[in-house]
Order: C-alpha cells, then sequence, then structure tokens
C-alpha cells in the first residue's frame, strides 16, 4: 500500500481518471463518485463516471449525472471498457471488495492503472494501491470530503460540489438519525451548507420524489407483505417478481421499505426479502445493539454496516424464508447480545 504522497504525486498533473462504485448505487456511492468527478475535473483531469448498474432516478439532479455510463446498458458498455482500458488512475467508491462491480472488478484487478480505494465498509480486500477507509466514517461522501480538504483544496467545493457530498452523508446516516450521526459529521454537513449546499432542496429530492405507483406499492407491502414476529422481536416483508412487475417498479422503488419494518414497537431486526431475476436480495436493518452485518457476511454472502447490511440468496423465496427465521432463532444469543434482548427473543 502506497502513502499519502505516492498518491498525491499520482494525480499532480491532469491524469485520466476512471471512477466506479458498486452495483445499484444508492446516495453516497452516487455522490461520492460525481462530487469527487466534479472536484477532479477543477483540477484539469479527464474524468469518467461508470456505474455498474442503473441506479434511481431520485439522484439525477446530481451534477455530471447525464455523462454517467451505465456499464449494463449495452450501448455504453464498449465506451466504459475503452474508457477503463486508457485510464491513468482508477477510483474504486463505497465498495470494498470488486466483487461489488460485477464485470468490471475483473477488468480492475486486471488494470495497470494507480488504483485508489475511498470506503467506509468493513474488511477491505486488498486491491488498491491507495487506500482511504475508515469504519468510523458515516459516509464514503466524509471522507470524500476529508481527502479534498487533506490536499488543500477545500477552496474548491462549491455548490453543486458539496450538494453531491451531502446528500450521501444524509442518506447513510438516515437523515442524521442513526448512531453513526457523528460530531464529525455535524462539523461537515456544516461546512457543506456553508459552502451552498441547499440541505432542504436535497431532502425534497430524495425523500419527497414518489411517483403514483410507488406510493401505491409501498400501500401495498405494508398491508399485504409484512411479517410480524413478535417472539423473534422480528419483522420482513417478501416482495415477489409479481408484486414489482405488477406496481411497475423501477430502481429505487424498495429503498428505505425496510426501516418502516424496523419502526415498530419491540423490532429489533428487520429484513426486506426482494426476489430478482438473479437470485433474491435481502436488506437488514437493526436497532443499535444488533449487528446485521456480522449475521448477513456468516450466512448470506453479504455485509455492511454493523446496522446496515445486505446479502442474496438462490433458494426459493420459501425455503430463504424458512432458513431466515431459523437462523435467527438458532443465533440469537449472538444476534441479540444483551442479556434483556436474548431472554426476550425466545
Amino acid at each position: 500500500m502506497k502513502a499519502f504522497a505516492s498518491f498525491q504525486k499520482e494525480i499532480s498533473t491532469p491524469k485520466k481518471i476512471f471512477i466506479t462504485t458498486h452495483v445499484k448505487p444508492d446516495a453516497d456511492a452516487l455522490g461520492s463518485s460525481l462530487g469527487l468527478a466534479n472536484y477532479l475535473i477543477k483540477k484539469g483531469h479527464e474524468v469518467t463516471v461508470v456505474t455498474p448498474t442503473d441506479y434511481p432516478s431520485f439522484l439525477n439532479w446530481m451534477k455530471g449525472n447525464e455523462d454517467v455510463l451505465d456499464f449494463s446498458a449495452p450501448k455504453q458498455t464498449a465506451k466504459a471498457k475503452r474508457k477503463l482500458k486508457e485510464a491513468d488512475v482508477i477510483f474504486c467508491l463505497d465498495f470494498s471488495v470488486l466483487n461489488r462491480v460485477n464485470e468490471l472488478g475483473d477488468l480492475i484487478r486486471r488494470s495497470d492503472a494507480f488504483v485508489v480505494n475511498i470506503d467506509h465498509h468493513q474488511d477491505p480486500e486488498d486491491f488498491a494501491d491507495f487506500r482511504v477507509w475508515s469504519t468510523e466514517a458515516a459516509a464514503t461522501c466524509e471522507l470524500v470530503y476529508e481527502l479534498i480538504v487533506k490536499l488543500g483544496d477545500k477552496k474548491l467545493i462549491d455548490k453543486d460540489i458539496a450538494e453531491c457530498l451531502y446528500a450521501g452523508i444524509m442518506t447513510d446516516t438516515g437523515g442524521f438519525r442513526h448512531p453513526n450521526t457523528t460530531k464529525n459529521v455535524h462539523h461537515v454537513v456544516a461546512d457543506l451548507i456553508e459552502m451552498g449546499a441547499d440541505n432542504s432542496q436535497i431532502a425534497n429530492w430524495i425523500y419527497d420524489s414518489n411517483s403514483v405507483n410507488r406510493l401505491k406499492f409501498i400501500g401495498f407491502a405494508i398491508s399485504r407483505r409484512l411479517v410480524v414476529r413478535e417472539d423473534l422481536h422480528l419483522a420482513y416483508f417478501i416482495i415477489g417478481k409479481k408484486d414489482l412487475k405488477k406496481y411497475e417498479s423501477r430502481t429505487g422503488d424498495t429503498e428505505g421499505l425496510v426501516n418502516y419494518a424496523l419502526s415498530l414497537d419491540g423490532i429489533h431486526m428487520a429484513a426486506l426479502f426482494s426476489e430478482r431475476e438473479d437470485g433474491i436480495k435481502i436488506s437488514f436493518r437493526s436497532s443499535a445493539d444488533v449487528a446485521v452485518n456480522k449475521f448477513a457476511a456468516s450466512f448470506w454472502n453479504g455485509g455492511g454496516h454493523k446496522n446496515a447490511a445486505g446479502g442474496k440468496s438462490h433458494l426459493s423465496m420459501r425455503a430463504t424464508i424458512q432458513r431466515f427465521e431459523d437462523l435467527v432463532e438458532e443465533n440469537k444469543d449472538t444476534l441479540f447480545p444483551t442479556k434483556d434482548l436474548a431472554e426476550q427473543t425466545v
């Protein structure tokens, strides 16, 4: 792993830079990518942002969105590959292992470019030449902000860059409600607001931009697809492919749904099981004392943060749900470490 000085030298003169993030990018993934891209463009670099898949339309307001290449879109794949091959520097943002970017991971692994990883997830894979990594950070956008400041370029953060970075911090802290909302987070977002970030408008773009179908879908899910296991202090949603088709679900329409389950009184762990073409996508959420990232990593080929993680299953939905409930019951002493929670979960 090379030192900061090596990284600083690497980007000291204009280079061809390739930025990518994880599949189905959220606000932190896209915000950190476009926030960094807009900064690097100001420094004279030629920058290309490539996402492995599409992302929610409620993020389209970010500056540079119209130039993002979707690697999964057939008409954009060849150009994305060419840009990666030409790159002098590759930035990998908001993921710690290369399998989070699908085919792009193998291409990055084989590249001769200088690779930079900026991330806040646990257990990073050793694939980068230089890494900005901290599990103490609430969001990758927080780390990007601190990196720009460390490079001595705080003055280059304008309204557009500030708003991209603010969005990622806002969402990864659950609107500043999660335990990862630290003193440093408040200092950073205060700076970003001072630099022009319109915090009220950003919240409106992300949280209050719903289609009629999405609202109907959320109502249907809560009334028809929510399962509550009070004996396990557990609640979860089961969403099938037919449900998604019925409500013409688009990328991002299930975003935040799992939080409704966690909001129930007495519930310490929540999950969303969503049936996709390539398997069942699982989102986990938990109260402060319950570490769902370890549960996801141990049993569901996933990972994430202590209170917000994800995983995947290639079993049928019925078999997946049965396995899930059995694993929660079998591992309740590990999942619910405090004596009171473990004793209640019987």
